[in-house]
């Protein structure tokens, strides 16, 4: 797994998100400066799609990032702030085995089990478990994190399961679970680069995921 995912990952805990206000989303800028093409949903999908984030190195160049489809989750601690149909793919670009930045040790290569990391990081920043105030959360939170790392670190045992969805129309077997705040899976591309998901309300099993052929367009919605 990609051992720096932990530290200012996509869609993990970070300054960005508010309570009660959606993560704060930034320019196209960003997606345009990927070496790997962005995966969103396909045609099929038919509603809102927004821009999230883009995770760059300390050089720059950008590692991963994430688009939304359908109602932006928010964080907030009512009854009514997980009942948002989303879906959030994450695009994770394909990195082999490289020294560190600062030349003092070696970075893993990305696998799948880093846009399962991802993903689920994700689907945890925008849940708030009823009856919690803002400080237990952060235990919480951190809890919850480190366990979806382990459980992205195992792919190959329960909860997660084998699902086949389209990838540009090519049928492609992805790792899902689910949860009681939503679903995260994750494979990878023909093309090499790795596809995480999460979302709620939006069934995972009728989903399709295919290359953005204008990243442009999301930040119009």
């Amino acid at each position: 797994m990609e051992t720096t995912s932990r530290v200012g990952a996509d869609g993990a805990p970070s300054a960005d998100t508010a309570e009660g206000v959606p993560a704060t989303r930034r320019t196209v800028d960003g997606y345009l400066k990927a070496p790997f093409p962005w995966y969103g949903l396909d045609e099929a999908f038919t509603g809102r799609r927004w821009l999230m984030h883009v995770t760059a190195a300390a050089d720059d160049t950008v590692q991963h990032g994430s688009t939304g489809h359908g109602e932006e989750p928010v964080v907030r601690a009512d009854a009514g702030a997980e009942k948002a149909r989303f879906a959030v793919v994450v695009t994770v670009g394909s990195s082999p085995v490289r020294d560190s930045d600062d030349g003092t040790g070696v970075l893993d290569a990305t696998t799948v089990s880093s846009a399962a990391w991802l993903a689920g990081s994700g689907l945890l920043d925008c849940t708030w478990p009823p009856q919690m105030d803002h400080t237990l959360r952060g235990e919480w939170l951190n809890q919850q994190t480190e366990t979806a790392f382990e459980l992205a670190d195992d792919l190959g045992r329960a909860p997660w399961s084998t699902l086949s969805l389209p990838v540009d129309g090519v049928p492609v077997d992805f790792h899902y679970r689910e949860s009681e705040f939503g679903w995260v899976l994750a494979g990878s591309a023909p093309d090499g680069v790795h596809i995480g998901a999460y979302g709620r309300g939006m069934s995972a099993y009728g989903l399709g995921f295919a290359v953005i052929g204008d990243i442009a367009s999301y930040d119009e919605s």
